[in-house]
């Protein structure tokens, strides 16, 4: 063999090592950090977001809440510490949290008998205070006090805020002590009204995830030992990850009346009677910037979703001759502004870096669009653009005017084509299986993706759970679109 084919044989280079297959945790990771959207915090457990990654989430928040508030749900804030009697009311719920829970028990510091910093030991609370895992109990609280009749009802609220459980694997956007999320909680006079309510704001964060983020899910229910504690129903989209496990997208509660009993929130109805609201609460978390990571991204870095990308195109100027350096920069600065102009933001990239590593930098952000620019694409009137999710097979020269005219309907065909990837991705990760035997072999054979079998065949089996315990895996959801009759079982994040 010669040389030539010798190294025509090696597998490609790629930006990010090791790669998907040969280590998808560590790939993530790397990814994350090439991207330079967040890293590990002081503190164990949490992180720091840095501004690519913290734009991207802004990009979310602002998309997401366009769509609840369409719904009709005004934006509140709640504290951040809820008193321990709170939860007190609600047993079942604080159960499912009881472990993650951080709690404050002082009011200040003082220096010690050793001549540190620490609790004073004379400002202990009367009553510890939990810092926020969830806030059904004092929203419920404000409910109780706000809702008096049938004509405060529906009553719809949500916040944007953080959320701190207490995490002990942690890991970048997926799961850390603390996280960002919006929480919603409604409140309705008739179980129908606050059931539908769950549903169709389930519709709505699919909604997100598949003309946002780009990402298909499968909707359904949770199976009861997978359920919300203290919910009636939980509803949830599913996605899958390019390694074969799920991912919990999201989850929309019907909570019948479990926390209007233990929060009084009565209402006076028309017919004169006093009767308890029923409610919802509905959750939305950065961890799904994690599920675009793992979901689009490739070997050579991360692949922004258009419409959430932080910047949209990445102008790269071409400077060979520094005697061309201010015609170049200020005919990208014309550039970006015309862009603006037309609804596409646009960053120019000004560093002495070489013209190969802002190229690198750019497709390991994931920018969707970069656009090459120098003396001679000035003098010839054209611009060279290349769609990040091509590569080379998306690299086309086009004039100015022709750039600015489609680079709107690029955006637009990038994100099609990335939704309808992951949808294939997605429909190939589930194998459909007729028995508990096919299923302990799918995942002893290690296979990618998950099962669908009917869900009579899991219900109350005490092999299932021994499936379970083996392979790490759990019940997932009950689709929609089999009307309840099958469940999907997969591992997960």
């Amino acid at each position: 063999m010669t040389e030539a084919a010798a190294k025509s044989n090696k597998p490609p280079r790629t930006a990010i090592t090791p790669t998907r297959e040969e280590n998808f945790p560590e790939w993530y990771q790397n990814v994350i950090k090439a991207a330079d959207m967040a890293e590990n915090a002081p503190v164990r457990g949490c992180m720091i977001v840095k501004p690519y990654g913290y734009a991207m989430w802004e990009n979310i928040q602002q998309g997401l809440d366009r769509l609840i508030k369409a719904e009709g749900v005004e934006n509140a804030y709640f504290p951040l510490l809820i008193p321990l009697s709170y939860f007190a009311k609600e047993a079942e719920h604080i159960d499912g949290f009881a472990k993650e829970c951080a709690v404050v028990t002082h009011h200040r510091l003082s220096m010690n008998e050793k001549n540190e910093l620490a609790p004073d030991k004379d400002s202990v609370l009367a009553e510890p205070l939990v810092i926020r895992p969830t806030s059904e109990t004092i929203i419920g609280e404000s409910m109780h006090n706000w809702v008096q009749s049938y004509r405060d009802l529906p009553l719809k609220l949500n916040q944007w805020c953080n959320i701190m459980r207490w995490e002990m694997r942690p890991r970048l956007f997926l799961r850390t002590a603390e996280f960002l999320w919006q929480e919603g909680h409604n409140a309705f006079a008739t179980a129908e009204e606050a059931d539908k309510d769950a549903r169709q704001m389930l519709g709505v964060y699919q909604d997100m995830f598949e003309n946002y983020l780009a990402i298909p899910a499968i909707p359904g229910a949770k199976t009861p030992e997978e359920r919300f504690p203290g919910a009636v129903e939980t509803y949830t989209l599913e996605a899958f990850m390019q390694d074969g496990k799920a991912l919990q997208g999201c989850t929309s509660h019907f909570l019948g009346q479990t926390f209007a009993k233990s929060c009084d929130i009565k209402y006076l109805s028309q017919d004169g009677t006093q009767k308890l609201a029923w409610t919802t609460s509905w959750g939305f978390t950065s961890r799904t910037v994690g599920a675009a990571i793992m979901v689009h991204a490739d070997d050579d870095g991360m692949v922004m979703p258009p419409k959430l990308a932080p910047y949209q195109v990445a102008i790269l100027p071409i400077v060979r001759d520094d005697a061309d350096t201010g015609k170049i920069l200020a005919f990208c600065d014309d550039l970006q502004r015309k862009l603006a102009a037309n609804g596409v933001t646009a960053r120019t990239d000004k560093t002495e870096a070489r013209s190969s590593d802002k190229m690198w930098t750019a497709i390991k952000k994931g920018v969707p669009v970069r656009v090459e620019v120098g003396a001679r694409e000035i003098a010839e009137g054209k611009l060279t653009f290349t769609r990040r999710d091509l590569g080379k097979d998306g690299k086309k020269t086009a004039t100015v005017d022709e750039f600015l005219s489609s680079v709107g309907g690029v955006l637009e065909q990038m994100h099609k084509d990335m939704l309808e990837r992951a949808r294939a991705k997605m429909k190939a990760m589930v194998t459909d299986i007729a028995s508990l035997k096919e299923m302990r072999d799918f995942f002893a054979a290690e296979k990618t993706g998950g099962v669908r079998l009917d869900y009579s065949l899991i219900k109350g089996s005490e092999e299932f759970e021994a499936i379970k315990k083996e392979f790490s895996v759990t019940s997932r959801c009950l689709p929609f679109s089999d009307k309840g009759q099958k469940v999907i079982v997969a591992k997960a994040y």
